[in-house]
């Protein structure tokens, strides 16, 4: 993928990563699944829901594609130190992706085009390769939706200071109310939509995400792209994450993540 990736893989965004799984993550597509299906997971990451879509449809063959050579790495690992033996990783493009015309029956793809310049280029992509029966999978959040309490001054300047990093470096961050218009463009005929939520309200999980995000502000590429574009200065990303940290230590805090979710066939 030729795209920069406006977070990177610093520490703070991959402990994120590592959290997902098919069922906080790809609920919708979990009855769609069968054993011996074929499932291409595109910007799979680390591959934690990968390795859940694999038990899914075992023996059913099953591939995981990242740009990132080292991530794929690490989960190659993981997959042999859990020993799934369905599963392979490769490093891929999801515009140019190295699979025959019609080989999978599931498309699966998690917050991947929210970071890409060419979503519905990607997503023709992703319609050359699935089978005439299969089904193209993609869930992306949708950042302007975000709703939290209490509000720190630090946590509006996040979201402002996030949406012109993001939309500087690649992509669109507004991603999720997009995915049907982006579906019927690149040529589905049938497109299903649903939603869902990422709800972040109890102290285990105010601490993980605040201080995930809390690091990621000072840390990660998304620091950088945002001081090299000159979007925020050091003292904004300062107290941008003390915004987090304060919210995640309110008793009271609570922080909502909608996300768009689509079925495409056709």
């Amino acid at each position: 993928m030729a795209d920069d990736y406006t977070h990177g893989h610093h520490e703070s965004v991959l402990r994120v990563h590592r959290r997902r799984t098919a069922a906080n993550s790809a609920a919708y597509l979990l009855p769609e699944l069968r054993p011996g299906m074929s499932v291409l997971d595109v910007g799979a990451g680390p591959g934690t829901i990968t390795i859940d879509l694999a038990r899914a449809v075992a023996p059913g063959r099953v591939r995981a594609v990242d740009a990132a050579a080292d991530v794929i790495e690490a989960a190659e690992a993981d997959r042999v130190d859990l020993g799934i033996e369905n599963l392979e990783y490769a490093v891929d493009d999801a515009y140019a992706l190295s699979s025959g015309d019609e080989e999978w029956d599931v498309v699966h793809a998690h917050q991947v085009l929210q970071h890409l310049s060419r979503p519905v280029d990607a997503l023709r992509e992703f319609r050359r390769v699935r089978t005439p029966d299969g089904v193209v999978a993609v869930r992306e959040v949708d950042y302007e939706g975000v709703i939290w309490w209490p509000q720190p001054p630090g946590l509006d300047e996040w979201r402002e200071v996030y949406l012109a990093g993001h939309r500087a470096t690649s992509g669109e961050p507004a991603a999720g109310r997009r995915l049907k218009a982006w579906a019927r463009e690149a040529g589905f005929a049938e497109v299903t939509s649903s939603a869902s939520i990422w709800l972040f309200e109890s102290p285990e999980a105010r601490q993980w995400w605040g201080g995930a995000w809390a690091d990621r502000a000072l840390h990660s590429s998304f620091a950088e792209n945002v001081l090299r574009r000159g979007i925020a200065d050091r003292a904004a990303l300062e107290r941008i994450s003390a915004g987090w940290r304060e919210w995640a230590d309110s008793e009271d805090g609570w922080l909502l993540m909608p996300h768009g979710e689509i079925l495409a066939r056709g």
